[in-house]
């Protein structure tokens, strides 16, 4: 039987179409969020909440000790005398806000869809606040932009370095001048300190480390060049950190861009991070027929508290 011959043609308006492909539509009960670089500043250096909320400022002491000895004859009376001799040292403590809130109407939508829109909020606040914190541990340089505060990259009392070889991997580099790079860097905060510091601890950017961790030591060797650093330097921690990579500026230079790497004694007597409060909100605000939730936290950036205990190198 022949088919019947349709002789009009019928166009749906863009509404229609739009009505009838909703009906086709599936949604995912799981979200796929937005994925972000982890913050690591709290995690690779010690963090002291000591001071407290109330404190406004950070004092150390230090003391050292002088005098000396010398031969002397019976009955002698100008002894030399030994003392000891202290400086205090103080950081500001900085105050970090922000906030989030919802409406009536997005809190009974967000009940109908089923999301919990004020758990989802407080946790962008809080991501929010721990962004504004690792950028402070790694790229506050004491200038208005930063409220005075120091981080670790750009703190005064954190000698600096051009790396010997550099250029790792666009310069096709030897390995023997990596392994010499990274030698350097270690053995350089013992050298500065006569043994007193040792690092235990090495971070560089990703790149460098796969690069390092798939290389072998030699064109005779099954051994990378981590591995061997690793038998080299068996009290070293070697470790990623994607903000030394493009540092901007350059740590010691001021001016450029570099790829930097550091190592340093991971422990609270020598560094901390100072987060007097790590991260705090108050009850909700009613603002008309809405709500505000105030978050805050409290920041006072780096006490380096043995500057030579640290060193950073740029442009591997």
């Amino acid at each position: 039987m022949p088919l019947p011959i349709i002789d009009k043609v019928i166009n749906l308006d863009a509404d229609q179409t739009i009505f009838f492909k909703r009906q086709l539509e599936i949604i995912k009960s799981r979200t796929y969020d937005v994925k972000y670089p982890s913050l690591m500043a709290t995690s690779v250096f010690p963090v002291s909440s000591d001071a407290g909320p109330g404190a406004e400022t950070i004092t150390y002491e230090q003391f050292d000790t002088t005098g000396v000895m010398k031969f002397i004859a019976d009955y002698a009376d100008d002894l030399p005398r030994s003392d000891v001799k202290g400086k205090q040292f103080s950081i500001i403590i900085q105050s970090l806000g922000g906030s989030y809130g919802w409406s009536l109407q997005e809190v009974r939508a967000a009940a109908m869809a089923n999301r919990p829109l004020q758990t989802m909020r407080a946790a962008a606040a809080r991501r929010s606040n721990d962004q504004f914190v690792n950028k402070i541990g790694w790229f506050a340089d004491g200038t208005a932009k930063w409220a005075g505060l120091m981080g670790f990259l750009f703190h005064p009392n954190i000698t600096k370095s051009a790396a010997i070889t550099g250029n790792w991997i666009g310069g096709a580099v030897s390995t023997d001048l990596i392994i010499k790079d990274v030698n350097t860097l270690i053995n350089k905060i013992s050298d500065l300190t006569n043994g007193v510091e040792v690092a235990d601890t090495v971070l560089m950017p990703q790149l460098e480390y796969s690069h390092i961790a798939t290389i072998p030591r030699s064109a005779t060797s099954d051994t990378t060049v981590l591995e061997f650093l690793r038998r080299v330097h068996p009290g070293v921690t070697f470790g990623v950190i994607n903000e030394l990579k493009a540092v901007t500026p350059n740590p010691r230079t001021g001016t450029s861009v570099a790829n930097c790497m550091v190592a340093y004694r991971r422990s609270p007597d020598h560094l901390q991070f100072e987060i007097p409060i790590i991260f705090e909100q108050f009850p909700a605000q009613e603002r008309s027929m809405a709500y505000v939730v105030p978050v805050h936290s409290r920041n006072a950036g780096f006490n380096v508290y043995y500057p030579l205990s640290a060193h950073i190198v740029d442009g591997i």
